[in-house]
């Protein structure tokens, strides 16, 4: 049976294999037409020095006569070179052909794998990017995808080419001397037993430093990702030596690999030199002895030439399999992230809701828990939201506020209880269609490096101009839009670093009410803007309330005072339930942090006045 990981590759190359099978074709012509030149070669050195009549390629001794030249070599040199010439160019053409053959196999082949392992990642689970690294996820999706790239279009190939020259060279020099074949093919086993032991060992050490790699990527990708905090707490140093760390690991990984390389290139050398001394010392021997094994000068430098044609190549194996190491080691990583179950693996169900109705937006939560990496994060949750009515959620951090949002968006599975949208249990809900029907505003959202308007146009793709203005306005943003030189063109730069923390929050909110969501989700979506912009966004939101189920987190109670409905979540359990004014009447944790808030907001009036 295939190994897995050479089952994978030859998966891969399924819709190509034709291309490669024309690329051997071509690379078969091309290695007998240019086994004709050693021979021609032979031929002319024989025919210099013995005068000897023609004894070479029956097309070149007819191409000869039909010319009227006489049968002696010596007078029709001219001949030999235009055949040499001759030779040369069909053997390029064919190996242009070849080449042109794997290239482009090659590249449809590596744009299905990017392709592939794009979509893959696109669709795993939250669970899967916990555990991950991001400079890890891109090392694989860019070097070791290159790395396969290169071994496609450059050594098999060369496989074919050794294998090749090895078929079509050992039937020539046999019908020369079966004995200086067996002279030319001693140490062969010798190279190929080498080249398989140095294979096992070097694989090890490609994994290695792959890893190795994918460790100092990510060192550098959270760097830059934080660069602005780096540089607010001066840790420029650190970072260094972090970075100095990871880099000398992967220098002293990747120095014992080269080193290792540098061993099977210097000792393969003297085995190859070894052979061909060989060679030349039995056949010298031979001629001078005068055996009946001794060739003529001709035949031992056309014998000689054969040796190196198909020697080189079969030691080129060794860098082959090499590269076939690297290969294989990046197939494996790119295989850890290809066997992760997809989030869509498990929406397979008959009573799975595919149509296309419009959610009204009710939510239940019924005696929801879920835990996090064996850790208990929600227990028992239960509460209910009509449609069209406004829930809000308070608690300290970690009480499980966020989780709520994470499980209403089937980022994560609940693990016990039941929780439902419409009456219809959240699982039987596509998450496209489920997460198309939800419109989220996180705290710290996230901006593509594009101008405003693509970024609110996320929200809806086919959105007009006076749609994405409309939405900026309840967001109230268009008036800052219009500070800008460029308005809505202006680009934000990467995550919005053109922005302050406000506006990115703002158009984040503009992008969730362009998408005219059944339900809109604000997680502490307010919390960078200031108190007078958050009155005015709330009093907008607010007239529009009734359209669509909204759930606000929030730590400012100014923010949740005006809610259908209020929880407040302690350790993951709900601790206080009701209205503004029920909570209020009530002792509890609501009431306690109101008064805190009221007292902190007066004492800093006393103090502005």
């Amino acid at each position: 049976m295939m190994p897995s990981k050479m089952r994978i590759l030859w998966d891969i190359m399924k819709m190509q294999r034709l291309r490669y099978a024309l690329a051997v074709a071509a690379l078969t012509i091309a290695v007998y037409v240019s086994y004709q030149g050693p021979r021609i070669m032979g031929m002319t050195i024989d025919g210099i020095l013995s005068d000897r009549p023609l004894n070479g390629p029956r097309w070149l001794v007819q191409g000869v006569e039909m010319l009227g030249g006489t049968s002696v070599i010596a007078r029709n040199l001219w001949i030999c070179g235009l055949a040499m010439m001759l030779i040369a160019s069909v053997s390029g053409l064919f190996i242009y052909m070849k080449g042109h053959l794997t290239a482009h196999a090659s590249e449809a082949i590596t744009r299905r794998i990017r392709d592939r392992l794009y979509d893959h990642l696109q669709n795993l689970s939250c669970r899967f990017y916990d555990r991950s690294n991001t400079g890890d996820l891109i090392q694989r999706c860019t070097s070791d995808v290159e790395t396969i790239h290169r071994f496609l279009a450059e050594h098999i190939p060369d496989i074919g080419r050794a294998v090749i020259m090895l078929v079509v060279a050992i039937p020539i020099m046999m019908r020369m001397s079966p004995a200086m074949t067996l002279i030319a093919t001693f140490l062969m086993p010798v190279i190929i037993a080498y080249t398989v032991i140095f294979f096992v060992k070097i694989r090890f050490a490609f994994t290695a430093s792959d890893e190795a790699e994918g460790r100092m990527t990510t060192t550098i990708q959270e760097n830059l990702t934080g660069i602005r905090v780096v540089r607010a707490f001066a840790r420029q140093d650190f970072e260094k030596q972090k970075f100095a760390h990871t880099n000398a690991e992967f220098r002293d990984l990747d120095y014992k690999l080269i080193r290792m390389l540098a061993w099977y290139w210097s000792v393969s050398d003297v085995m190859c030199f070894a052979q061909r001394g060989l060679v030349l010392f039995a056949g010298g021997w031979w001629a001078l002895a005068g055996t009946k094994h001794a060739l003529t000068p001709g035949t031992l430098v056309e014998f000689f030439f054969y040796v190196n044609m198909y020697l080189w190549p079969i030691r080129s194996i060794g860098r082959t399999l090499t590269e076939l190491s690297k290969a294989l080691v990046s197939l494996g990583r790119l295989e850890d992230i290809l066997s992760q179950r997809r989030e869509d693996d498990d929406e397979t169900s008959d009573d799975l809701q595919t149509d296309d109705k419009r959610f009204e937006g009710e939510i239940v939560f019924d005696n929801v828990s879920f835990a996090h990496a064996d850790v208990p994060v929600l227990k028992e949750i239960s509460f209910r939201i009509k449609p069209g009515q406004t829930l809000a959620i308070l608690g300290p951090s970690g009480s499980g506020k966020t989780t709520i949002i994470n499980l209403l968006l089937r980022m994560y599975d609940y693990d016990s209880g039941s929780l439902r949208i419409d009456s219809t249990d959240i699982r039987k809900i596509p998450r496209k269609k489920l997460r198309g029907a939800v419109g989220t505003v996180m705290q710290e959202p996230f901006l593509f490096s594009k101008s405003l308007k693509d970024n609110i146009g996320l929200g809806k793709a086919s959105a007009s101009e006076d749609e994405i203005i409309q939405a900026a306005e309840t967001a109230y943003l268009h008036t800052a839009v219009d500070r800008f030189d460029q308005g809505y063109e202006t680009i934000v730069g990467e995550r919005g670093v053109t922005l302050s923390g406000g506006q990115r929050q703002r158009v984040a909110l503009a992008r969730a009410i362009l998408k005219a969501p059944a339900i809109l989700v604000l997680d502490d979506a307010l919390s960078s803007v200031d108190t007078r912009t958050e009155a005015i966004i709330l009093r907008a939101l607010r007239n529009r309330h009734g359209r669509q189920t909204t759930i606000v987190i929030a730590h400012r109670l100014s923010t949740l005072r005006w809610a259908d409905y209020i929880i407040t979540l302690e350790d993951g359990r709900i601790v206080q339930e009701g209205t503004h004014r029920t909570l209020m009447n009530e002792a509890g944790l609501y009431r306690r942090l109101w008064r805190i808030q009221n007292d902190l907001e007066t004492d800093l009036q006393k103090d502005l006045e």
